[in-house]
């Protein structure tokens, strides 16, 4: 028996090893040895930067929690879900999204789950694993080791993430208080159904690109939401915005909000993001410090 457990060792060293080659990835039975020989890590909650694993349906996946200076897991605090584009990972979205910053200065958690080679399967894009099954458990992971308040969690995203966020608000009732996709869209795949909506009220705050080569999708998808929600425009409020910008809003039957900018100038892009290939200074207003607004008078 102790030959097998040191052949089973030699093995998962190897892989190791090999796995910033190019080589295959391990299997489901060798993941599954590996995993039986080397049982889940419990971290230790603390401010900053916590770069974690976990597995799931044969595979390791990975994901960054961040938690502000403030953090001391006594006092429950909300929780950003932020997701990135295709192909991406944590550092570009955290980065494009300022997000960490963000929650330094106002006090909150982020979660940054990382999708399968690259990408998260959302509606219309990226592969086919259970993407919403693992953001629900490690949604679950922050609640309960990290004190995250379950009734102030928030999800948002670009591109792929932002699409994202739309299929978790449908298919993860009563977790979210409210989503805000960035350049993404409510299309293709199971949005494509007409009883594909939010059992649960969840407000959204959005931004659409008028130089986005998918802004029709977005447009249609927005559409298609307020309909199966039976949302009512507002009259429009606030300051004129910069650069041709608007700012739409609608009521929706269950009590949800949906806040809709949209920047004639701006392609596929974070509005006000400084950092990564999708960000734009200069599309006069910042997502970032929208979205946080938004989210801080919705709670479940």
């Amino acid at each position: 028996m102790s030959e097998l457990r040191h052949a089973i060792a030699v093995v998962a060293l190897l892989a190791a090893t090999v796995a910033g080659c190019d080589a295959d990835p391990p299997g489901p039975a060798e993941a599954n040895a590996t995993a039986a020989a080397s049982p889940e890590p419990v971290e230790t909650p603390a401010p900053g930067d916590h770069r974690l694993t976990i597995p799931w349906n044969g595979n390791t996946r990975s994901f960054v929690v961040h938690a502000p200076p403030s953090y001391d897991g006594a006092k429950p605090l909300p929780l950003v879900v932020a997701m990135h584009y295709f192909p991406g990972d944590a550092d570009g979205i955290a980065a494009t999204s300022g997000m960490s910053a963000k929650a330094d200065r106002e006090g909150f958690l982020v979660l940054y789950p990382e999708g399968f080679s690259g990408g998260m399967n959302a509606l219309s894009c990226c592969g086919s694993e259970d993407d919403v099954g693992l953001i629900k458990k490690l949604v679950a992971r922050l609640v309960e080791r990290w004190h995250a308040d379950p009734k102030a969690i928030y999800a948002t995203g670009i591109s792929n993430g932002g699409d994202m966020a739309y299929r978790i608000a449908v298919e993860m009732p009563g977790v979210f208080a409210a989503i805000a996709p960035v350049s993404g869209g409510f299309s293709g795949g199971s949005a494509t159904r007409a009883d594909f909506r939010p059992t649960r009220p969840v407000s959204v705050i959005t931004f659409v690109g008028g130089q986005d080569r998918h802004a029709g999708a977005f447009e249609s998808g927005v559409t298609a939401w307020q309909e199966r929600l039976s949302c009512k425009a507002a009259p429009a409020a606030g300051p004129k915005l910069p650069n041709g910008a608007t700012r739409s809003l609608s009521t929706c039957a269950d009590g949800s909000e949906v806040v809709v900018y949209r920047l004639p100038q701006m392609g596929h892009s974070w509005p006000g993001a400084q950092r990564g290939s999708l960000a734009d200074p200069e599309a006069g207003v910042n997502a970032t410090d929208l979205m946080w607004e938004f989210f801080r008078t919705h709670r479940l």
